[in-house]
């Protein structure tokens, strides 16, 4: 099977999940430093990194090619998880850097160069087979002599958990304020969502330096390679128990090929369903998704929410903007009864805000979504598309700051969305339209609260392909939230319906503006049969 495009989510909801199975074994703290094998030294500085990025770019892509397909093949899902690190291999570059490493296997094929960075010298790790354990009968032995590291993760102190992983691919992740993993990100995203196959650049090399400051925990440098570009990032992390991380991030690219849709900052999710679309599904949870929506901060100030969907085709909706302030993948719902899922805790997974540093110009937030049937698929793409896009022998850069936390950093003082529900349209106790879908929305936030019914609000909605045929707006009983209601007229010949709507109030806007999408087979599925 040929895995192409954003459809691989089967191989990244993998990636998603090892490094936590990996934690079944609780470590404990190694009794002496280990002292590992280190290779010669070479000087190193981000510069250095970069003339190597673009020296690399010159030259033709070289795709690596295991020397035992085969044999990597056996280390399958279950093999994998059963090597394990030994704790006491642990290197430490200091307290808040506790390093470990994973090993190779089907889903991971190639190796990765790993080096220690210090006082501007840099020292590769050598790969050692006794780093591991795994049973006398593990594929894995096979491959031993040749193997090399897949990735590593950085633990916390206690050794009890680890908060930030690179594994598979150009793929990173962080586990956010509530020390639970979900969504991913990726140093860069080629050609998502095209009809012809995605590209997937990876991180070739790594190198690992301890902070020099209080906003900086760990610096990872990595070199980037792929058939289109290769790249030079430097990743500045800071840990805050209880809070989350952030990561800022600083990326030179170089083009060996034009690009057709170059996706930057870009983060991978699952959305299966939520209160909104739950009646399409079989399944005993009221809610499955790491991430319920995507939220814009545009160059205007403008709060945008766009609701997740799950389509019944591959849908990409772009969104045009001029410096564009911030975007992200977001876990707005935080109620674990809306889940009840006490094994993965979806009420946990972090969001993800993209901060750009610099003017990044004209261009579009794109958001893809691709259609699936369970949890186990990343189905969700997110990425800012610049207007000037990259031909042969062009250099890129590009600065951000990546929050991985419970709610949007910078929130703002208008009602933000809570729900979005679907149903029938028309009037109880009536004969109910066929071609009319409800749709209900739920705000809250400050400036909400203390606004009743005698003060005018009113939805403002905007739409293409359908008609409203009444709209209202009324506080929600004993609390601050609003509810924003509209009945759409849904012609038979439209399959996709564009929603913009708000609350207003005295003609300025109460709530943020929700983008709402409908596709009238996806509602076909909803209605009663």
């Amino acid at each position: 099977m040929t895995v192409t495009g954003p459809g691989a989510g089967i191989l990244r909801r993998f990636l998603s999940i090892v490094p936590l199975l990996m934690l079944a074994v609780v470590w404990s703290r190694a009794a002496a430093a280990f002292e590992p094998q280190l290779g010669a030294a070479e000087p190193f500085s981000f510069d250095i990194l970069v003339d190597k990025a673009k020296a690399l770019a010159a030259k033709p892509y070289e795709e690596y090619k295991p020397p035992h397909p085969d044999l990597l093949d056996k280390i399958d899902y279950d093999a994998h998880w059963k090597i394990r690190f030994k704790p006491d291999s642990t290197i430490r570059l200091d307290d808040k850097i506790p390093l470990q490493f994973f090993h190779l296997g089907k889903y991971f094929r190639a190796p990765v160069r790993i080096a220690l960075v210090e006082n501007g010298e840099a020292r590769q790790v050598v790969y050692r087979e006794d780093y591991f354990t795994m049973p006398d009968d593990s594929p894995a032995k096979a491959i031993e002599k040749e193997a090399g590291f897949a990735g590593f993760r950085i633990m916390r102190p206690d050794m009890k958990t680890d908060w930030i992983s690179y594994l598979g691919g150009a793929y990173f992740r962080t586990d956010g304020a509530q020390k639970q993993y979900g969504l991913s990100a990726r140093g860069i995203a080629i050609d998502t969502g095209l009809s012809t196959p995605e590209e997937f650049p990876r991180f070739t090399e790594f190198y690992i330096a301890k902070g020099e400051g209080p906003d900086e925990d760990v610096v990872i440098y990595a070199l980037l390679d792929g058939p289109s570009v290769t790249g030079a990032y430097r990743f500045q992390g800071r840990n805050s128990d209880g809070k989350g991380q952030v990561l800022t991030v600083s990326s030179r690219l170089f083009f060996r090929k034009p690009v057709e849709r170059l996706g930057i900052a870009p983060l991978t999710s699952m959305y299966w369903y939520s209160e909104t679309n739950r009646a399409e599904t079989f399944d005993w949870r009221p809610e499955v998704h790491d991430s319920d929506g995507l939220a814009i901060i545009t160059g205007t100030g403008e709060h945008i929410w766009r609701p997740l969907n799950n389509p019944a085709r591959v849908v990409t909706s772009s969104f045009i903007d001029d410096n564009v302030r911030g975007f992200g993948l977001v876990q707005r719902d935080r109620l674990f009864d809306h889940y009840q899922d006490d094994s993965v805790f979806y009420e946990k997974r972090p969001s993800v805000w993209i901060e750009p540093i610099g003017d990044w110009g004209k261009g579009v937030v794109q958001l893809v979504e691709i259609p699936t049937d369970d949890e186990i698929y990343d189905n969700i793409v997110s990425y800012w598309l610049p207007e000037d896009l990259p031909k042969a022998g062009d250099e890129r850069r590009f600065d951000y700051r990546m929050h991985w936390v419970s709610n949007e950093p910078f929130p703002g003082k208008q009602g933000h969305t809570v729900a979005t529900y679907l149903g029938q349209g028309g009037v109880p106790g009536k004969p109910r339209p066929d071609d009319e879908v409800r749709v209900v929305v739920d705000f809250d936030g400050p400036m909400l609260k203390g606004v009743g019914r005698k003060d005018g609000v009113k939805p403002k909605i905007t739409l293409s392909g359908a008609k409203v045929t009444r709209s209202y707006a009324l506080p929600v009983v004993g609390t601050d939230r609003w509810r924003m209601i509209f009945d759409l007229k849904m012609p038979k010949k439209t399959e996709t319906i564009d929603i913009r709507a708000f609350l207003d109030k005295d003609g300025k806007p109460l709530t943020e503006t929700w983008l709402g999408q409908l596709h009238a087979s996806e509602i076909a599925k909803m209605r009663p049969r």
